[in-house]
């Protein structure tokens, strides 16, 4: 099993105890424990969840890019999505924790309802098989 597939299942764990976060708020976690996909897996490699999740959503965005197993878990989870993430022309870059923050606030089309914590444990269930599969990457959605 790869330390990735490891992380996502450890988060599929995280959120299970303490359920997901589907405010638009920006913030990554609130006061009652709950935690969106992006914090579930950054507690699951660190331990931990900083006040900055809860009331401080750009130092929390530092503390996550600068975890380069927080953000290869991410990009995992973002590639088995049935969507794409939005991509920054200036930079080049995928932004892929917006991507999960989204996702989460969006219907389903095919559930006519916004993901639930089971839903989302089931997104990281397949992201972690996906990395125990593969070497790289896939860009896993339908060519259009």
């Amino acid at each position: 099993m790869s330390e990735t597939a490891r992380l996502l299942r450890a988060a599929q764990q995280v959120l299970h105890e303490h359920g997901l976060l589907d405010s638009d708020l920006g913030n990554f976690a609130d006061p009652d424990g709950r935690l969106d996909i992006v914090a579930a897996i950054y507690r699951a490699a660190t331990g931990t969840t900083p006040d900055c999740f809860i009331n401080a959503p750009k130092i929390a965005r530092q503390l996550i890019d600068a975890n380069e197993l927080v953000t290869d878990a991410i990009r995992w989870v973002s590639a088995v999505l049935p969507t794409y993430p939005s991509h920054d022309q200036g930079t080049g870059i995928d932004d892929h924790i917006e991507h999960l923050a989204f996702w989460v606030l969006e219907p389903d089309f095919f559930l006519d309802r916004c993901p639930n914590t089971s839903d989302a444990i089931g997104v990281l269930g397949r992201a972690a098989q996906t990395a125990d599969a593969c070497t790289d990457i896939p860009d896993l959605r339908p060519a259009a």
